[in-house]
């Protein structure tokens, strides 16, 4: 009898785990080579958006990049301003770094980080171009997929090894599930943490008197 029930409490748990496995692998990016080599007006730039990253909207009517949030960004000197209302394959892909960026950081952190890059590479002939930059990230995080999955079925094995003296089934499996999610929550915490400590190293200009500081 315990034999049976382990046996269909490991079954259940690793149905779980697939389907966390399965949503995971069904986030769409927008791959290298992708985006138009053509100039696009607005509207184009918004639908090709909307086509190319909805399966990362968390419910239907989430909003990925609006003509709105476009034009704060260029108002802000977030993303550098079209040419006769024309965005570049650059601007494309300025644009996805925003996007992804600016789900974990700050504006202003975001743009700390990509004003460097704006400035040194954003439309010029360089060694590398911006579709060079997103290729090399994109290879690196599509290697960093499979780990972040192993990650997650660490966690999520050992979340079922919480709180296993309460008798409660409900109350059990409610906390293993708590445990679950404040794991994940400390991994993005400490992380989160980590790259606020590389912006202000490297990419936020110091104040008045620090650099000189800095240079003793």
């Amino acid at each position: 009898m315990i034999r049976t029930f382990r046996g269909l409490f490991m079954t259940e748990r690793n149905e779980y785990i697939e389907s966390i496995i399965a949503k995971l692998h069904t986030i769409n990016y927008v791959q290298p080579g992708e985006v138009p080599n053509i100039e696009l007006y607005m509207d184009q730039v918004t639908k090709f958006m909307d086509e190319y990253l909805e399966s990362s909207k968390r419910f239907s009517d989430d909003k990925l990049l609006t003509k709105t949030m476009i034009n704060n960004y260029t108002k802000n000197d977030l993303l550098p301003s079209p040419e006769k209302k024309k965005y570049t394959k650059d601007h494309m892909y300025m644009l996805l770094f925003i996007y992804y960026l600016k789900n974990i950081l700050s504006i202003s952190d975001t743009k700390a980080i990509l004003k460097p890059l704006t400035e040194n590479f954003f439309n010029k002939k360089s060694e590398i171009d911006f579709e060079g930059i997103y290729r090399v990230i994109f290879d690196i995080e599509k290697v960093q997929s499979g780990t972040i999955t192993r990650d997650v079925i660490r966690k999520l094995e050992k979340s079922h090894l919480c709180f296993e003296d309460v008798k409660d089934p409900e109350q059990k499996k409610l906390l293993q599930r708590f445990s679950f999610i404040a794991m994940l929550c400390f991994d993005v915490y400490m992380k989160k943490q980590m790259i606020g400590l590389l912006v202000d190293e490297y990419f936020t200009d110091p104040a008045p008197g620090e650099k000189d500081d800095k240079n003793r």
